[in-house]
């Protein structure tokens, strides 16, 4: 009976060492891989940043007149009248490598800017929405998160506020029109978000 054991647990050890082997292959495959890349993005030469997507902020659209007796109100629309007057630009998803690989290494420093602009953008939209939100201001804050989910934010929150005032506003036909959106993002968030989605239209 102790041979068939022994022999059983020698056949593990051995598969068990082969896919060691075979998993450190890979890893030193994709390691080799990421550092070859990452030096001919190095190498990029400086490109172009006239073709990039900018983002503008629509004040003549969003409700810039609303409860400005609040000062944490006042403050978001203040930060975001200050990043307005910078370059915003969405590169959620994208890894500096390949950012340096698509505009060139010299200009990485700005581009993470951009992006950097961005993530400060969607969350003050998303703090601006819920502050309007918790006021009653329904309709404003809608028009917030609408602006914000059109320039992709990945904010869960952004998402599911935003389908709650639908619901709210017996407009719940729309909460669909929020999925491909969501489905759409170039992010890890996406399918929490499409689910969470897809359980409120239902």
């Amino acid at each position: 009976m102790k041979f068939p054991f022994f022999a059983s647990f020698i056949v593990f050890c051995l598969w068990l060492g082969y896919e060691i082997h075979k998993s450190r292959n890979k890893a030193e495959q994709a390691s080799n891989d990421f550092w070859e890349k990452e030096a001919q993005a190095n190498n990029t030469r400086k490109k172009s940043l006239d073709n990039l997507d900018y983002i503008k902020i629509p004040f003549d659209s969003l409700p810039t007149n609303t409860c400005m007796e609040d000062p944490v109100i006042v403050e978001y629309w203040e930060t975001l009248k200050v990043l307005s007057e910078n370059p915003i630009v969405n590169f959620t998803g994208i890894s500096n490598t390949d950012l340096k690989l698509m505009y060139g290494a010299p200009n990485i420093d700005l581009l993470s800017r951009y992006d950097q602009n961005y993530t400060i953008l969607v969350r003050t939209l998303q703090k601006l929405a819920q502050a309007l939100y918790d006021k009653g201001c329904l309709t404003e804050a809608c028009q917030i998160l609408e602006f914000a989910v059109s320039i992709r934010t990945d904010i869960t929150g952004s998402y599911k506020l935003l389908a709650s005032i639908y619901q709210q506003k017996g407009q719940s036909e729309k909460i669909a029109g929020l999925i491909p959106i969501a489905e759409s993002l170039n992010t890890s968030l996406s399918k929490r978000i499409v689910a969470m989605l897809e359980e409120l239209a239902s």
